[in-house]
């Protein structure tokens, strides 16, 4: 009987073991998510008093890695676009925005509808970058009346990129194969391409001549166009932080809060399959 008992009682605890190790699997993510995700408030929380404003983050971090070990990359999109607006939407017209920024870019439309939200609301803008804000991210910081930027933080050209499924291709360059060669050289998808890619430089033109009026830059708009946009570099040459100074003059600094240093951390730890990219918790009067 007492061996029956012992065989019994092993086998309940086998039974319970597998089924705790299973719950701890599903609620040990769960509890760290959310621990993280209170810590991230606390700090935006505190950031926001001490400057006193309406911090928002637009943080897509690429060091993750996903189901059966398959990287995430995240981009700005139209969700980020809507949560975005609502944001600034929220913000009081007096209170301050601050967006703290670290991405690749992403989609054009909905870089532009964050740059022409944040330009349009009444109160001081500022854009910090503590890592780098490519492309589109770039095209959301001129925007802003001030960018801090670490040192060695980056923004990128916002030269036009165009493709399918076979690849993608600087606008500047397609127009520039498109001059060099006869037009019974090349085939109808190519001139559509060139056609296309004139339009897209004009717009992005046309576009930063909106967002940059009434800028403080060090150079003229001209100038910033034609570092930024005419093709002159590839498109994931840095403008690192010295560099932003000269074109954009003393609306660039180099004073990150700790905080941002504090938040990106805290990013990196994310877990899961989807994370937030932006987040805002609205001030408090």
């Amino acid at each position: 009987m007492d061996g029956v008992n012992f065989q019994s009682i092993v086998v309940v605890l086998l039974n319970n073991f597998w089924i705790l190790l299973f719950l701890a699997l599903i609620l040990v993510p769960m509890v760290q998510r959310n621990l993280i995700q209170m810590e991230r408030r606390r700090v935006l929380t505190k950031l926001g008093k001490k400057r006193g404003s309406q911090v928002i983050t637009l943080i897509h971090r690429q060091e993750i890695i996903s189901f059966l070990g398959i990287p995430i990359a995240r981009y700005i999109d139209i969700d980020d676009s809507e949560e975005v607006l609502r944001a600034i939407r929220a913000a009081q017209k007096d209170v301050p925005v601050d967006i703290i920024m670290h991405t690749p870019g992403g989609l054009a439309l909905a870089a532009t509808q964050i740059a022409m939200a944040l330009k349009a609301h009444p109160s001081k803008k500022t854009v910090i970058i503590p890592h780098y804000a490519m492309s589109g991210g770039t095209l959301i910081a001129f925007a802003a009346d001030e960018i801090i930027m670490d040192p060695h933080a980056a923004l990128g050209p916002v030269d036009p990129q165009l493709g399918d499924q076979t690849g993608v291709y600087p606008a500047t360059s397609l127009i520039k194969v498109a001059q060099k060669k006869k037009i019974d050289e090349m085939d109808d998808k190519t001139l559509v391409y060139a056609e296309e890619a004139q339009k897209a430089v004009n717009q992005m033109k046309d576009l930063l001549k909106k967002i940059l009026e009434d800028k403080c830059n060090g150079g003229s708009i001209d100038t910033i166009i034609e570092e930024f946009v005419s093709g002159k570099y590839t498109h994931d040459h840095p403008f690192m932080a010295d560099d932003a100074k000269v074109l954009l003059g003393e609306c660039v600094r180099t004073d990150v809060p700790q905080e941002v240093y504090d938040l990106m951390r805290l990013f990196r730890m994310e877990i899961g399959r989807r994370r937030p990219g932006v987040e805002y918790v609205p001030l408090s009067r």
